[in-house]
């Protein structure tokens, strides 16, 4: 590897982080080919998995708004009125996954990029609960959650790109997915591996630059 191929720069933390923003020491840059090499292959192994080992929706600026709320406000393409209790009034909404749009919050899912079956299976299920509820909340990196379709988030389910892609976008799905396995320091199983690698090639090789979270 050549020091133009990929960069590993230690950041230093002037502050703690809140959970939800997750704890990022060292920030990398690579080209989406080489960021893909770089990613583990292994085995996937599921066993143990419960969705209730990764909290969700946590509140971890104490503002009233979850990460849910956090997320659907941050990504409207018209931004809501945001009330009481982080009621959102208003706004509007791009689902990336399938080109819908909506007016109503209530009809969008928040996806986890990475699903939380996913992220068990390629190196979570090794976690303490403290980290699996950071990763599942990341507010520090847009890519690791999308606000998309509820019907685009279920059809995709809990599938890797091996099995599943998006109708619209699947080129930035695919970064994304790399810089998200990236930041966590998770696997890519073969077949993971050879999709990704196989969409990226038609995908123009951008620079992938993401923040790396330690535990």
């Amino acid at each position: 590897m050549t020091a133009a191929a990929a960069t590993l720069v230690l950041v230093p933390l002037n502050a703690p982080a809140a959970h939800a923003a997750a704890r990022a020491d060292s920030s990398y840059s690579a080209s989406l080919s080489t960021a893909i090499s770089h990613i583990p292959v292994a085995a996937e192994d599921r066993t143990g998995y419960e969705r209730t080992k990764f909290t969700i929706w946590v509140d971890a600026d104490g503002n009233g708004c979850d990460t849910r709320d956090e997320v659907l406000i941050a990504e409207a393409t018209q931004a809501p009125t945001v009330g009481s209790s982080c009621s959102l009034n208003g706004g509007e909404w791009y689902s990336s996954y399938d080109g819908v749009t909506t007016t109503d919050a209530s009809d969008f899912d928040i996806d986890h990029l990475v699903p939380l079956a996913e992220a068990w299976d390629s190196g979570a299920s090794a976690w303490t609960a403290q980290h699996r509820e950071d990763y599942a909340n990341d507010l520090g990196d847009d890519r690791t959650l999308a606000a998309v379709s509820a019907s685009s988030n279920r059809s995709k389910g809990d599938r890797d790109p091996a099995e599943w892609l998006p109708a619209d976008d699947d080129c930035a799905y695919v970064e994304h997915w790399v810089a998200v396995k990236i930041r966590w320091g998770l696997t890519q199983d073969s077949a993971e591996k050879a999709a990704i690698s196989d969409q990226a090639a038609s995908c123009g090789n951008p620079t992938i630059t993401v923040s790396v979270v330690s535990e």
